[in-house]
């Protein structure tokens, strides 16, 4: 016997449940339409190949031994899975059944995360959501280690290797203490207005995709505002906003965090739909459960 082969074969524990449902090897012979010798052959070679016996024999039959009935119990455990091992692999195949490794950033959480499970859990009961909090960049690197299998990212590159889809945008809007002075303006705050006060903004290695964003919007408006903290995730940016540490420019997306101390305003100048979220995933990713996912979200 090589290495990783089994030391007996399914027909020897067919043999070996028949006798045991039966009690008998002669019954248990006549329901597998064999005849009794070769039937007790393999019985014996099973027990051979595990080491124990597995009946007491009797002049009025076979009697289970307990290590035969615990071996009973695992014998009828992995002829279930042998029976339904074609039907649960071709539910993989068509992509109804299986697991899809999913990445998203915290905001997309909020968001389109929530509607992707909703029509997984209707439309694929089967298949199972493993789900990753990652920012983009640790996304990017999980999708191309093969660790996740689709992103919700914020930027994808040009690649041979990914393929992406624009999921969902948003507007940069304002997020204050519910008391600052920029909510009593009367009028949506110019950035030029927002930049004359603390700004809460984002880390250029952990959210580069926002912190050039906000970067680029002040540059645009010719203004430059005082920088306080430098965070990775927006509901945190929300957080520290919410605890009077300063404003932000957060997604609009980030409204659902309701916060005690926290309010939401436009931006006079700010072009609408300047944040994006992309669906990321590898061209060659090899899961029919993805591709069915992707087809109806």
């Amino acid at each position: 016997m090589t290495a990783g082969e089994s030391p007996y074969t399914l027909d020897q524990l067919r043999g070996f449940v028949a006798v045991a449902e039966e009690g008998h090897f002669g019954r248990a012979a006549a329901r597998l339409r064999m005849t009794q010798p070769p039937l007790s052959r393999q019985v014996q070679r099973l027990e051979h190949a595990i080491g124990f016996r597995l009946f007491d024999r009797t002049a009025s039959g076979a009697a289970l031994t307990p290590a035969g009935r615990v071996f009973l119990e695992e014998a009828r455990r992995l002829f279930t899975l042998v029976d339904t091992a074609p039907l649960r692999a071709q539910r993989v195949a068509a992509g109804t059944a299986g697991s899809i490794r999913i990445g998203f950033t915290a905001v997309s959480a909020l968001t389109v995360l929530g509607h992707w499970i909703a029509v997984a859990a209707a439309e694929l009961p089967g298949v199972d959501l493993v789900l990753s909090e990652m920012v983009t960049h640790a996304q990017l690197d999980a999708l191309l280690a093969g660790e996740i299998e689709v992103g919700l990212v914020r930027q994808v590159p040009r690649s041979d290797v990914l393929d992406s889809r624009l999921v969902s945008t948003d507007s940069l809007v304002l997020a204050a203490p519910r008391d600052h002075l920029l909510t009593r303006l009367g009028r949506a705050p110019r950035l030029a207005d927002i930049a004359e006060h603390d700004v809460v903004t984002y880390s250029p290695s952990e959210a580069w995709y926002f912190y050039e964003l906000v970067v680029a919007a002040f540059k645009h408006a010719r203004v430059n505002p005082r920088y306080v903290q430098h965070i990775s995730q927006v509901h945190t940016v929300a957080a520290v906003v919410n605890a009077g540490l300063g404003v932000a420019l957060v997604p609009s997306s980030a409204a659902t965090l309701r916060l005690s101390n926290l309010v939401f305003l436009d931006i006079d100048g700010i072009p609408e739909d300047s944040v994006e979220l992309h669906a990321a995933w590898r061209v060659r990713h090899g899961n029919p459960a993805l591709g069915r996912l992707l087809e109806k979200v």
